[in-house]
C-alpha cells in the first residue's frame, strides 16, 4: 500500500474508454499523458478535461504499427510528465471478417496493433518504471474476446487472446520490481466504436446481457483506475471482465438460439 502513483499515460484517450480513464486518473490526482491515433481534436479535448481536475496533461501521437518506433513516443511522454507510474494500454483494432476471406494485410494490422505494439509500449513502460524504482501499475484492456471468440475476428480473439497472455507473463516476472500488472476485460461499451451513445446506454436493451444493457465507459475507467490505485497492491496477474454479466451466459445463450443467423456477420 505504499505505491504513491503521481503520473500516467493512457494510450488512445481520445474518445470512449481512453477518455474515461485518463479524466479518472486526473480526478484521482494523477497527471497523465494523452495519446491519439487519428483524432488529435479529441485527444486535445480529454487534455482539457484532465487540466479541468487541476492535473498537467500531455499529448502526443502514437501508431502502434510503427514498431518499434512506438515505444520512443512512451519515452518522451514519460519525460514529459517526470515519469510513469502507470500504464494503460488501451489502443487497439478489430474488423469483422469472416476466416475464410481474412486477408494477410488484414491479419497483420489487427495484430500488429493489438499484440506486437502492445508489447513495445508496456516493455518501454515497464523499464522505466525498473529503472526509477518506485514500483507501478500496467492494466491492459483487452475485452471479453481474450475470455471467448466472437464470429467474424479470428485476428482479433487471437490477438487479445495472446496479450491477455502476455500480461500474465508480466506479472511474474515484473512483481519482484512491485510492478503489478492486470487487465481489464470489457464486455459491450457504449462508444465510438460500437456506435451506441453512452447517453443512451440505460434504455438500449441487451438481453443477452444479464444486467440488460450496454456499458458506459467510466464504468470501464472505475475499475481500471482502482488497478492503478495503492488499494489494488495485492492484485496481480487478473483478468476482469467488466461486461455486465456477458460472459456468464455461454451456455445459456446458446441454448436460446432458435435460428443460424448467428453464422453470418
Amino acid at each position: 500500500m505504499t505505491f504513491q502513483p503521481a503520473t500516467a499515460i493512457v494510450t488512445a484517450s481520445d474518445s470512449g474508454i481512453g477518455r474515461a480513464t485518463a479524466v479518472a486518473l486526473a480526478r484521482a490526482g494523477l497527471d497523465v499523458g494523452v495519446t491519439w491515433h487519428s483524432d488529435e481534436e479529441g485527444a486535445r479535448e480529454t487534455a482539457r478535461l484532465v487540466e479541468a481536475e487541476g492535473r498537467k496533461a500531455v499529448v502526443a501521437q502514437l501508431d502502434l504499427m510503427d514498431v518499434p518506433g512506438c515505444g520512443d513516443v512512451i519515452d518522451r511522454l514519460a519525460e514529459e510528465l517526470g515519469g510513469v507510474d502507470v500504464f494503460v494500454n488501451n489502443a487497439g483494432t478489430g474488423d469483422s471478417v469472416p476466416f475464410l476471406d481474412v486477408d494477410l494485410e488484414g491479419w497483420r494490422r489487427v495484430v500488429t496493433t493489438d499484440l506486437e505494439g502492445a508489447f513495445v509500449v508496456m516493455q518501454r513502460a515497464a523499464r522505466l518504471m525498473v529503472s526509477r524504482g518506485r514500483g507501478g501499475r500496467i492494466i491492459g484492456v483487452t475485452s471479453v474476446h481474450e475470455h471467448q471468440p466472437l464470429m467474424g475476428s479470428s485476428a482479433y480473439d487471437a490477438a487479445k487472446h495472446g496479450l491477455g497472455g502476455l500480461l500474465k507473463t508480466m506479472a511474474i516476472e515484473l512483481a519482484e520490481h512491485g510492478i503489478t500488472v492486470n487487465a481489464v476485460a470489457p464486455g459491450l461499451v457504449a462508444t465510438p466504436m460500437t456506435d451506441i451513445d453512452p447517453a443512451q446506454a440505460a434504455q438500449t436493451h441487451r438481453p443477452g446481457i444479464p444486467l440488460g444493457r450496454p456499458g458506459v465507459p467510466e464504468e470501464i475507467a472505475a475499475v481500471i483506475a482502482f488497478l492503478a490505485s495503492p488499494a489494488s497492491s495485492y492484485v496481480t496477474g487478473a483478468s476482469w471482465p467488466v461486461d455486465g454479466g456477458m460472459l456468464q451466459m455461454g451456455p445459456m445463450a446458446g441454448a436460446a438460439l432458435e435460428s443460424d443467423d448467428w453464422r453470418r456477420i
